[in-house]
Formats: structure tokens, sequence, C-alpha cells
């Protein structure tokens, strides 16, 4: 099991992540506000993120569908919200 600092810390740094983004007004790769898709993501993480610290690990289903969607409406350019979630799933031992 990982550590729930570990987790915590991880989830609340996607969390800081996908405010950051809305507050610089990320946009969509289709060219539309990503507002919205950043609302779900960061709604999604703050359940995830209590479920995770409660079980001590991340659903791993979850975890791929999250990255699924993000990757559809994620501009190729900014990598940061992928890297977020990577830290993640990194902090659960396999």
């Amino acid at each position: 099991m990982a550590k729930t600092s570990e987790l915590e810390s991880a989830f609340d740094a996607a969390i800081a992540e996908v405010q950051k983004s809305m507050n610089t007004g990320m946009t969509a790769i289709g060219g539309e506000v990503a507002t919205p898709y950043l609302q779900q993501l960061g709604d999604e993480l703050r359940v995830e993120r209590a479920k995770a610290v409660e079980r001590g690990a991340v659903d791993t289903e979850w975890f791929q569908k999250t990255v699924r969607r993000l990757i559809e409406w994620l501009p190729e350019t900014d990598l940061t919200l992928i890297a977020a979630l990577g830290r993640i799933v990194r902090s659960t031992p396999k």
C-alpha cells in the first residue's frame, strides 16, 4: 500500500494543476474553452482522492479511463496534467 501522505500529495498536486489550467484559460485541442473539461476532471480527482486514501491505492480502471478522456481534449503542447496524473499512479505500488 502506498503511504497515505504520498497519495494525498499526488492528488493535491493534480487538483492544483487543474486549477492552474483553469486560471490560465486553457483551450482544448478543438479550440473550445477547456473549463468544462477541467471542472469535470477536478471533480473526479476530488472524489477519487477520498476513495484512494481510504483504500490506500488508486483504482487502475478509473485511472486508465481518466487518462484516455484527458488525451481526447488536452492540447498536445500542455503535458502538465498528464504528468500530474502520472504522479498519482506512481504513488501506488504495483
